[in-house]
Parts: structure tokens; C-alpha cells; sequence
């Protein structure tokens, strides 16, 4: 990792309210993903966030508010993030968010089959259209013009919305993650 978590008992007092607000916050709704450091720093994504408040801070509203908004069904949400996570190999990303697939009920080979890039049989029209949407707007082409009318078909013309911030939030995501060289909580690589 080329940024080392920093203890919150050296952020000022802004950040470390931003830090003990993350904290709460994830754990709460991804109790199993390892967050915290044995120093109780913020992991993942989350300590170059706070490395770089200028940038971090917001890009952490923007992730609030794909969350606090979303509307899209939570597996189908986990297939469209799972996607980016193996588009750019973003491990911590695929390790915080298979587990948040099993919690919501994503089944385990599909699951593996995401994370390896793949595309599962057995999704449902949504979540196939998910997976669908990622995979070409990760791949940096412009979505197809069926892909957009299936999708706005199926998701609503709000779910394609909401579906291509939740994306383009993750994209980011994972460049943070690579760029920084997360590691997956107890794994050195």
C-alpha cells in the first residue's frame, strides 16, 4: 500500500468526524468487510480519501448519496459494482463487495463468475442488464444504443440514472484502490 492508513487520533477534528462517520456507517451496513486497522485507521478506499480531503471528502458524498438514494434492487446493484471491481481488478473492491453480494443473495457462483469477469447464467433480466451496462461503460466505449433501450425497458428511464453514477462512482472507486495499491485486509498482494 503506497499510502499508510492514518490513526484517528491524529486527523483534526473536521476528518475525524468524517472518519468516525465512515466508520459507523460501513460498519453498520457491511459488518463482515474489514474496515479498520488494529490502530482503528480507516482501510481501503477510505484512507486515501482522507489522505486527499480536497478530492476524498467529496468523492465520499458522492458515494453517500448513490447509497442513501438508491432505488435499483441491491443484487442488482452488487452485479453492476462486482462488474467494475473485475473490470480494473480493484481487489479490496471485490473483496468488500462479494461480501456484500452474499449478504443481499447473490449466489456464490455467480459471485466467483462476476469477480472473474465473467457472465453468470441465472441472472435475472435486471441484473443481466446490469452487468451488461458496466461491462460496456468500463470497457470505454459509448452503451450501445440497444444496450440503453433495454436497460431504460427494464430499470426505468431514473434506474439507468441512478445505475450509471452508481458505475461511474465505483469506477472512481476502484481507480483509488489501484492507483494507491490496496491490498485486501490480511493479504499483503
Amino acid at each position: 500500500m503506497r499510502i499508510q492508513p492514518t490513526p484517528p487520533d491524529k486527523l483534526d477534528p473536521q476528518l475525524r468526524e468524517v472518519h468516525d462517520g465512515i466508520a459507523g456507517l460501513v460498519t453498520e451496513e457491511q459488518g463482515r468487510v474489514v474496515i479498520l486497522d488494529d490502530d482503528g485507521a480507516l482501510v481501503g478506499p477510505f484512507a486515501a480519501m482522507l489522505h486527499f480531503p480536497t478530492f476524498g471528502v467529496p468523492a465520499l458524498f458522492l458515494q453517500r448519496a448513490v447509497a442513501a438514494e438508491a432505488r435499483l434492487d441491491p443484487i442488482v446493484r452488487e452485479v453492476a459494482i462486482l462488474t467494475v471491481g473485475s473490470a480494473y481488478g480493484a481487489r479490496y473492491l471485490l473483496y468488500a463487495h462479494e461480501q456484500t453480494a452474499d449478504e443481499v443473495g447473490l449466489p456464490a457462483p455467480q459471485i466467483a463468475t462476476l469477480a472473474s469477469g465473467g457472465r453468470p447464467p441465472g441472472l435475472s433480466d435486471g441484473q443481466a442488464i446490469a452487468h451488461d451496462v458496466a461491462r460496456a461503460l468500463t470497457s470505454g466505449h459509448t452503451l450501445p444504443n440497444s444496450t440503453y433501450d433495454r436497460a431504460t425497458e427494464l430499470l426505468g428511464e431514473e434506474g439507468v440514472g441512478e445505475l450509471v453514477f452508481l458505475i461511474g462512482s465505483y469506477c472512481l472507486i476502484a481507480m483509488v484502490l489501484n492507483c494507491f495499491d490496496v491490498p485486501v485486509p490480511g493479504q499483503d498482494r
